[in-house]
């Protein structure tokens, strides 16, 4: 145990700083308050699995690779739709409206999860895996509006036309400012939805999320409530994967 001890806190040591990413044998003791003969033994047992790496020039020390290898791993089995679900259900009984929950791919965003309101007899039914394009919809103009710009335009340039695009464009730095996204009757006549992004610990975004709900007789404090909670979840959701935004 006390090996292990000493491992992870050379490790703390070598990724605390965001300036100085090398490090010397002699730093190293220091800052562990280990003798540098126990550190050089403790660095070479690392060095063999990998977990931290030498410059054989400089005789300076890093995080290995190994780090990068299960962190990728990790990420690529992180289950974003697991943790967003109960949030998902929460907001589906404060509002009583379909939620839903989609991804960018591409130039379509697919629907990853939708929850239904038991209560409420009309509700908006759109299967789950429907791709729909990234220009459609409350969802997915919320999610270009977040995307890296030149990421958005290139889909921009793609799917809309040249005379509609700044227009378009202007909208999404609405979208972008007010943190949020309406559609109305875009995909579904007499259908409307709202929507907020949602960002990953990197605060890079991941998807967007959405209420959708049938828009006759809706009053404006109706709406208005609508998307005070698809702005307050969409946050929420964000904290809990790690975001800083």
């Amino acid at each position: 145990m006390q090996t292990i001890d000493r491992a992870m806190q050379v490790i703390k040591v070598l990724n605390e700083s965001d300036i100085k990413r090398w490090y010397s044998i002699t730093d190293l003791s220091k800052e562990c308050k280990l003798p540098v003969s126990t550190m050089h033994r403790l660095l070479q047992s690392m060095i063999k699995h990998g977990l931290v790496q030498q410059d054989p020039d400089l005789k300076l020390y890093s995080m290995g690779n190994t780090w990068l290898e299960y962190g990728l791993k990790m990420y690529d089995t992180f289950d974003f739709v697991g943790l967003i679900r109960p949030e998902m259900e929460k907001l589906m009984h404060e509002v009583e409206e379909s939620v839903y929950f989609s991804k960018p791919i591409g130039l379509e965003a697919l629907l990853m999860e939708r929850i239904d309101c038991p209560h409420n007899p009309i509700r908006i039914y759109d299967q789950l895996g429907l791709r729909i394009p990234m220009n459609i919809g409350a969802a997915n103009k919320v999610m270009l509006a977040n995307m890296p710009k030149d990421e958005a335009l290139k889909i921009v340039n793609e799917l809309v036309t040249e005379k509609d695009s700044e227009s378009f464009l202007q909208l999404l730095e609405t979208i972008r400012k007010q943190g949020y996204g309406e559609s109305h009757g875009e995909k579904t006549k007499g259908t409307s939805s709202v929507a907020a992004p949602i960002f990953n610990h990197s605060n890079e975004l991941i998807g967007a999320l959405s209420i959708g709900y049938v828009n006759f007789n809706l009053s404006v404090e109706r709406q208005r409530f609508l998307i005070e909670k698809v702005i307050q979840y969409g946050l929420h959701i964000s904290v809990k994967l790690g975001s800083k935004k």
